[in-house]
């Protein structure tokens, strides 16, 4: 079964300093038909004012993916991580049993423009972990890239889950595809730019959940290449 989520269905909150966009129901928007996709919890596209950002605040218990798309996302942690993410970065945090963390936009002049990805972690408790991975931006061109997973592989980070985060750049009118496992989900946000994924054609925002599909096929529409992001789930 294929079922599309279109970016104008989103939530959306503007709080000057920040614009977000809500895949599922997030804070103060609320939406008990997309409450998550399986252990997926949390797709948030988020534009934060220059100088401007989320002050120190704490998380457990929450597998946290951060991608950058234009800008500068400062960070730092009560691990003692003190990064600033540029575009084709990703990161990631185990919350585990806690963590405290703040993300400002590294740039006074500039906005900074990146996704929030929550999963639901496996286990509860545990030291949280830290990690943070650095696209080669020609590596994910017309092929999937993992950039995470449960296991520590090709460089991907790992989070606690059952759960694998791929990346694509597909050019237009090329396929890329995998096959999923018997009882296997599929979620498919389109970063940027515009994709028939098994057949139904999305654009930028719009998202597509495959529920015990076969196999995942996306071809790149338009005329320029486009990125999406893939979660394989159980």
């Amino acid at each position: 079964m294929i079922t599309v989520r279109r970016s104008e269905e989103r939530g959306h909150a503007n709080h000057g300093w920040l614009d977000s966009r809500h895949t599922f129901s997030f804070a103060n928007y609320y939406d008990p038909e997309h409450m998550g996709f399986r252990s997926l919890r949390v797709i948030n596209e988020d534009r934060v004012a220059p100088g401007k950002g989320f002050g120190a605040h704490a998380h457990r218990d929450m597998e946290i993916l951060s991608y950058v798309l234009e800008g500068k996302l400062a960070h730092k942690d009560s691990m003692g991580h003190v990064e600033q993410l540029s575009p084709n970065e990703i990161q990631s945090m185990s919350a585990g049993s806690g963590i405290i963390h703040s993300e400002f936009n590294g740039s006074a002049t500039e906005p900074v423009h990146f996704l929030q990805i929550w999963i639901e972690p496996k286990s509860n408790g545990g030291a949280p972990v830290y990690g943070q991975l650095q696209l080669d931006p020609a590596a994910k061109r017309d092929k999937l890239v993992l950039i995470a997973g449960p296991d520590r592989v090709d460089g991907a980070v790992q989070i606690n889950q059952d759960a694998s985060v791929f990346i694509t750049e597909v050019s237009p009118g090329h396929t890329v595809s995998r096959e999923l496992g018997k009882g296997r989900y599929a979620w498919v946000h389109v970063v940027r730019g515009a994709a028939s994924v098994n057949g139904a054609s999305v654009t930028t925002g719009d998202a597509v959940a495959l529920s015990k599909e076969e196999k995942l096929t996306i071809t790149g529409e338009g005329s320029k290449p486009s990125e999406l992001l893939v979660f394989d789930l159980n």
